[in-house]
């Protein structure tokens, strides 16, 4: 995969090369988002997709980047450790290039939410600042896990501070259910937090003591991204 430089008002713009004929081009835009269960997934009106892009796209909001081509030869953007920070320290080496034109925001103006038989989501107005602010709380059986909540201001690089380097989490019984049917079979303990019960598997623990919750908050902002703007507001997650 290799993250391209693009014009002002270009956006964020998935590219198949490995696929030669017809639309290759996928927008990372709301409007494109499929319904999948555990990553997110992107698709073209040709019937291209792009799956698992949270990581990269809270990458890429994290580190002020509005416009990119990604260009990938596959149907999924690598999971590398299973965080956004590879991605992260890729483009500080890089560096970012400032261009002439101005930076559009969404402002949250009137709160919504959205609420599912797990839990809810809500966008409400800035608490402060021109920026986004974040709360997240989740619960989970597994004792390794728990109950974690945890508040942020993702100004002044927080998000490469705080959060990028928290890794994606599950269940080995989850694992397992589904490399029995056919999936996950490049998962490893390397590239994702497995806990088991009061166990966490994976070599060297955790990276933090939340690092559960401070990925869902690293996930929610890569979907936020896919507003097709920067958002000014307050962001709350419950489960």
């Amino acid at each position: 995969m290799t993250i391209r430089p693009a014009s002002a008002e270009h956006g964020i713009w998935f590219k198949r090369t490995d696929i030669l004929l017809g639309d290759t081009l996928v927008p990372a835009r709301w409007d494109a988002v499929e319904v999948t269960p555990l990553c997110t997934r992107i698709v073209n009106g040709a019937g291209v997709s792009v799956s698992t892009i949270e990581h990269v796209m809270a990458a890429l909001s994290g580190c002020g980047v509005h416009n990119a081509l990604i260009e990938l030869d596959g149907p999924e953007v690598p999971i590398m450790d299973g965080s956004a920070a590879p991605f992260v320290r890729a483009i500080l080496e890089r560096g970012t290039r400032a261009l002439r034109a101005p930076v559009y925001a969404i402002e949250i103006l009137k709160p919504v939410s959205v609420l599912t038989d797990k839990g809810w989501a809500s966008l409400s107005p800035a608490r402060s600042g021109n920026g986004l602010t974040m709360d997240f709380h989740i619960a989970f059986e597994d004792d390794a896990i728990g109950t974690q909540e945890r508040s942020l201001d993702l100004a002044n690089g927080a998000f490469v501070r705080e959060l990028c380097d928290s890794r994606t989490f599950c269940r080995q019984s989850d694992v397992d259910a589904m490399q029995a049917n056919g999936l996950a079979l490049g998962g490893t303990y390397e590239n994702a937090v497995v806990v088991d019960g009061d166990k966490v598997l994976s070599p060297g623990g955790l990276r933090h003591d939340d690092e559960a919750v401070r990925h869902k908050m690293l996930d929610a902002l890569g979907d936020l991204y896919t507003a097709g703007a920067p958002i000014i507001g307050h962001y709350e997650g419950h489960k």
